[in-house]
């Protein structure tokens, strides 16, 4: 990956992030607020930036909103919560036309920083100082609807379920926007109060992707954080327990015409980065190729399942394998599945396996900034694994 990030602290517990690549014609421009995953406030959370994106104090409705981003020549905004690990990732995101397009020359990459602190910062609150009730009534919906749509997403739903079997009682069991008792429980209040302790108490990572210069974002986020108090609490990454002293077996029944096996394994501590990418390279020859073990034996020669994957969780060090199923070989797929996984534990693969392997992996990373998005969420993902860049440090590992 050419591009590189520059790190740079503007405010307390804030960072400025700046990659720049001049392939693209436009800019993104993201603040991630990053928290503790916690089941009692985590669909609180989840709703803040959905009610954020739909206005501010200068422009409350969407009428007003649209008429400001059309002016600065389609820009879009948007808005979204993900999970990594134990922390939960409120994001604001703002993508604008570069400046050297803009018929009038326009400093197009500042307007949208000032739109974007505008609506992280001064948001449209009724005369009691809370969030709409409308507003809060519309999101919290759609927070509803989010949960339910991860239900009725089956192969989805068997990963969330597995994940929360095996790490019960530990923060990366929590699913990123909460459970349906705790969204139905969003109150106009309860979302105005997790709004503040989002601005006083999350690190802040502001993401800067595009072929602009990030320094008009730097200034703008800079002057206006300045004015807000801050006590930022540190979040540091998950510590999951190595080992555990038995297998946990659940069997959910429900009408489908394809059921789902879902294997959750923990893979121990990882001390570096090449830790890290053996697990990547072990993961894909397992699992994550169509030349993997899981593939050509399970699913192709076995015939034992719809499709067999494995994923490498870099943010939780799990390794999982998901496949749709018949009932009735479930048993035959899990032993072999197993069985795969003492044949690699035993150097059951070829040179050109891994080789092949490698070159996969590369291209990969290398289409990672084919995209403004895909260069955010890569950077983003070292950010939260707490590597270092210039400015700050030491560079990603590739």
């Amino acid at each position: 990956m050419a591009s590189q990030l520059m790190r740079t602290q503007i405010g307390q517990g804030i960072h400025l992030n700046a990659v720049r690549d001049a392939k693209f014609k436009h800019n993104r421009l993201t603040v991630n607020f990053v928290l503790p995953l916690e089941r009692e406030n985590a669909s609180d959370h989840a709703v803040v930036p959905f009610i954020l994106r739909k206005g501010f104090r200068e422009c409350p409705d969407f009428t007003s909103l649209n008429t400001r981003l059309a002016q600065l020549y389609g820009a879009v905004l948007d808005a979204d919560v993900t999970k990594y690990g134990n922390r939960q990732i409120l994001e604001i995101t703002i993508k604008g036309l570069d400046n050297r397009f803009a018929l009038e020359r326009e400093d197009i990459t500042g307007q949208c920083a000032e739109l974007l602190a505008s609506v992280v910062l001064d948001p449209k609150l009724e005369q009691n100082g809370l969030f709409a009730e409308q507003d809060v009534a519309l999101e919290r919906q759609y927070i509803l609807d989010s949960i339910e749509a991860e239900i009725n997403e089956k192969r989805t739903y068997a990963l969330a379920r597995c994940l929360q079997t095996m790490c019960a009682g530990e923060p990366v069991a929590v699913r990123r926007c909460g459970e349906r008792e705790t969204a139905e429980a969003i109150t106009a209040e309860s979302a105005t109060q997790a709004y503040r302790r989002m601005i006083r108490q999350a690190p802040v990572e502001i993401l800067f992707v595009g072929s602009g210069d990030p320094e008009t974002a730097s200034r703008v986020f800079a002057q206006r954080f300045a004015d807000t108090a801050r006590d930022p609490q540190d979040c540091p990454p998950a510590t999951l327990r190595g080992t555990v002293d038995e297998v946990k077996h659940k069997t959910e029944r429900m009408e489908l015409s394809q059921s789902k096996l879902v294997m959750g394994m923990r893979t121990g501590a990882v001390e570096t980065a090449r830790d890290v990418n053996a697990r990547r390279v072990f993961t894909t020859l397992f699992g994550g190729a169509p030349f993997s073990k899981l593939f050509l034996n399970v699913r192709e020669k076995l015939s034992l399942c719809y499709y067999c994957a494995a994923r490498f969780d870099v943010a939780t060090n799990l390794l999982l394998v998901d496949s749709g199923v018949e009932a009735e070989n479930r048993d035959k797929a899990q032993d072999e599945i197993l069985r795969q996984l003492e044949a690699l534990q035993n150097g059951a693969f070829t040179k050109e396996e891994l080789a092949n392997t490698k070159l996969l992996m590369k291209n990969s990373i290398t289409t990672a900034g084919d995209t403004l998005s895909g260069l955010e969420n890569w950077y983003l993902s070292q950010i939260l694994r707490g590597q270092r860049f210039a400015g700050g440090g030491r560079r990603a590992d590739r």
